[in-house]
C-alpha cells in the first residue's frame, strides 16, 4: 500500500479533478467514503439530481469553511492531498475497509487525530477498486495549522501496519534516500509518447551511467551535452562556480514547448552538484598520465578492487562499506558498457536495480573506495573484453550483489536490501548465460589423465575437506585448465590452490570447481599482467598507475544514443 502525500492551494480544482472523468477517463465512479462528517459531506458521485459543477461547488463550501473564517486570507499550500494505493495483486478492499484506511491515515499524520473535534476537514474518494485519494484542507475549527511534520513518513509507517491486519502485500519500509517517483502525469505523458519509461527515470538512469565513467566534472556536462540532453548549470554570485544543475530530456517539452526541467537532486539524492563533487577526482588528478597497460588491465585491476570491497562489508565501519557499495555501482554501470556478449542487458538491468542500493542513511567515505572507484572508470575506456577473464569478473560482482544484500539486510534497509537482490538475479542470469560456453570451452582444453591426476593430489593436500565435492563438481576438467595455465605462467599449483581455497569459504559454494576456476583464472591473469608490466617499464622511470580519462563523450553503441534503449 502506498501513499503519496503533497500540498496545493486550490480546492475547488483538486474536487473539480477527484469527481471528474479524469484525463484518461479512467474515473469510472468516483464517490466518497469517508470524510470528517459524512451527514454534512454531500456526495457529487451518489447525487444524480443536482449537477455536477453545484455539487462541486458545494463540498468546496463544506470542506474549505475553515479557511473562510480566517477573514479570506487563506494559508500558503493548505489543500492536503494523499492518494494511497494498493499493490498488484492485493485483494478487493470494500468501501468499509477503504474508509478505515482513510481514517487511520489522517489520524497518524496529524491531519484529524481520533476524538479531535477541532481537527481538519477531510474526505477520502475512491476512484477505483485499488485506490482512493485522501484530501483536507489544513486548517482547524481553532484556527491553528496541524502539526504534520513528516507526514510523508507517518504514513508510510501507518501503511505498513495496515498490510499486515489485511493481509496485503508487504511493501519495503523507506528511509527518506530514494528517488522521487514520476507523477501521475508523467506516467500519461511517457505513455502517449509511446516510451517505456518516463522522463524523469531516463534522464536519471542516463546521469548514473555517465558519472560513474567520467574524472571530472566538467566532462559530466560535456558527456551528457554529447547524447542530446540539455544541461543548464546554476551559477552562485559571489563564487562564480557551479552550484547546481538541471537536465532536460530530449524532445521532452510542456505545452509551450520549453524544456522541462529537472534538477540533479531531483533525479536522484547522489545526483546533486555537491554529491557527484564527492565522488569526481579534481582536474590535477585526472591530468596525471596514463601508465602503459595491457588491454587486460582494467579487469584484472576491478577483481582485485572486488576482494577488497567484499572485506570491507564484512567489517565493523559502515562508512568505508557504504563507499564502497556505492563505487560498485559504478564498476556495474561501467562493465556493462564494457561487455559485447549476449548478457550485457542483463549487466545493465543489475546496474538500474544497484542504483537504489547504492546509498542509504549512512554517508559514505568516498575515499576509502577510491581503488574501485578508479579502477571502474578504467573499465569504461577498455578496449576489448577477455572472454575467461570477463567471466570471472563477472563471477565476483555476482557474490558481491549477494554480499550487499545480505549487509543491507542486516541494517534494516528494506528497500536496498531488495534492490541488491534483484541485481543479484540480474547478475545470476547474466552468468549463467556467459559462463556456460567458457567453461565448456576450458573442459575442452583440459589437460591429460597424469597431469590432472597430479592436480587432484595437490588439491588433496592442501583442501582435504573439500576435496571429494571438487572433484564430483562438472567443472572440475575445467578447473585442471586453469591450474593448468597458471602453472604456465609460472605459479605452484598446490601453493595456488591453498591461497585461493583459504579467501573465503568453500562450504556453501553448491560449485567449488567453478569457485576455484575463476578465482585462479583472476589471480592467474593478474601475476601473468604483473610480470609482463615490470617487463615492459624495466629501465624506466616508474608513472602512478592513475588512468588519464579523456574529455570526450563516454563511448556509446548506436542503439544507446536514442531516447529509450
Amino acid at each position: 500500500m502506498v501513499p503519496d502525500v503533497s500540498t496545493g492551494s486550490y480546492t475547488r480544482g483538486l474536487i473539480v479533478y477527484l469527481f471528474g472523468p479524469g484525463r484518461r477517463d479512467e474515473h469510472t465512479d468516483p464517490h466518497i467514503v469517508a470524510a470528517w462528517d459524512m451527514a454534512g459531506a454531500p456526495d457529487p458521485g451518489h447525487d444524480p439530481e443536482a449537477t455536477y459543477t453545484q455539487l462541486a461547488k458545494r463540498l468546496d463550501h463544506h470542506v474549505d469553511l475553515r479557511t473562510r473564517e480566517l477573514g479570506g486570507k487563506k494559508p500558503p499550500q493548505h489543500v492536503w492531498h494523499c492518494p494511497v494505493r494498493t499493490a498488484p495483486g492485493d485483494r478487493y478492499l470494500t468501501d468499509a475497509e477503504w474508509a478505515e484506511v482513510a481514517r487511520r491515515i489522517v489520524h497518524a499524520t496529524g491531519i484529524a487525530p481520533e476524538g479531535d473535534e477541532k481537527a481538519c476537514r477531510w474526505i477520502a474518494v475512491r476512484h477505483a477498486d485499488d485506490h482512493i485519494h485522501i484530501m483536507a484542507t489544513t486548517v482547524r475549527a481553532d484556527g491553528r495549522r496541524p502539526r504534520t511534520h513528516r507526514d510523508g513518513q507517518r504514513a508510510q509507517a501507518e501503511c505498513r501496519k495496515i498490510e499486515a491486519e489485511l493481509g496485503l502485500r508487504r511493501l519495503k519500509s523507506g528511509d527518506l534516500t530514494a528517488p522521487r517517483t514520476p507523477t501521475g502525469a508523467e506516467r500519461a505523458k511517457a505513455e502517449r509518447q509511446g516510451q517505456a519509461v518516463t522522463a524523469r527515470q531516463w534522464l536519471r538512469e542516463q546521469a548514473y551511467a555517465v558519472a560513474a565513467a567520467v574524472c571530472i566534472e566538467a566532462d559530466y556536462f560535456t558527456v551528457l551535452q554529447s547524447l542530446g540532453i540539455k544541461v543548464k548549470t546554476r551559477i552562485g554570485p559571489e563564487t562564480g562556480e557551479v552550484i547546481g544543475y538541471s537536465l532536460a530530456a530530449p524532445g521532452d517539452t510542456n505545452a509551450a514547448g520549453e524544456p522541462v526541467w529537472y534538477g540533479g537532486s531531483k533525479l536522484a539524492p547522489d545526483l546533486s552538484i555537491n554529491r557527484l563533487r564527492e565522488r569526481l577526482a579534481t582536474q590535477d588528478v585526472a591530468d596525471r598520465p596514463e601508465h602503459v597497460a595491457d588491454p587486460n588491465t582494467p579487469w584484472w585491476r576491478v577483481e582485485s578492487a572486488l576482494n577488497t570491497a567484499s572485506t570491507t562489508l564484512s567489517s565493523d565501519d559502515d562508512a568505508t562499506a557504504q563507499g564502497h557499495l556505492d563505487a560498485f555501482g559504478d564498476a556495474l554501470h561501467n562493465m556493462a558498457r564494457a561487455t559485447s556478449g549476449p548478457h550485457r542487458h542483463e549487466l545493465v538491468a543489475a546496474a538500474r536495480a544497484f542504483n537504489r542500493a547504492r546509498r542509504s542513511t549512512i554517508r559514505s567515505d568516498h575515499q576509502a573506495a577510491a581503488a574501485l572507484r578508479q579502477a571502474a572508470k578504467e573499465l569504461a575506456y577498455a578496449s576489448s573484453e577477455p572472454g575467461v577473464l570477463a567471466v570471472a569478473l563477472l563471477f565476483a560482482v555476482l557474490h558481491l550483489a549477494r554480499a550487499a544484500a545480505k549487509w543491507h539486510e542486516q541494517r534494516g534497509h528494506e528497500q536496498q536490501a531488495a534492490a541488491a537482490e534483484e541485481a543479484f538475479r540480474h547478475l545470476q542470469a547474466g552468468y549463467q548465460h556467459a559462463a556456460k560456453p567458457v567453461l565448456a570451452g576450458l573442459a575442452r582444453r583440459a589437460p591429460r589423465a597424469a597431469t590432472a591426476k597430479r592436480f587432484e593430489q595437490d588439491l588433496r593436500a592442501v583442501l582435504p575437506d573439500h576435496a571429494d565435492r571438487v572433484l564430483a563438481d562438472p567443472a572440475w576438467a575445467a578447473l585442471t585448465t586453469a591450474l593448468a595455465r597458471a602453472e604456465t605462467a609460472g605459479h605452484n599449483p598446490r601453493h595456488l590452490l591453498a591461497k585461493v581455497g583459504a579467501r573465503r569459504e568453500l562450504d556453501s559454494a553448491e560449485r567449488p570447481a567453478e569457485v576455484l576456476t575463476w578465482r585462479i583464472t583472476a589471480q592467474s591473469s593478474r601475476r601473468a599482467q604483473a610480470a609482463r608490466r615490470r617487463s615492459r617499464v624495466r629501465g624506466t622511470s616508474s608513472v602512478p598507475a592513475v588512468p588519464q580519462c579523456p574529455a570526450t563523450s563516454v563511448p556509446m553503441r548506436p542503439e544507446e544514443r536514442g531516447r529509450h534503449r
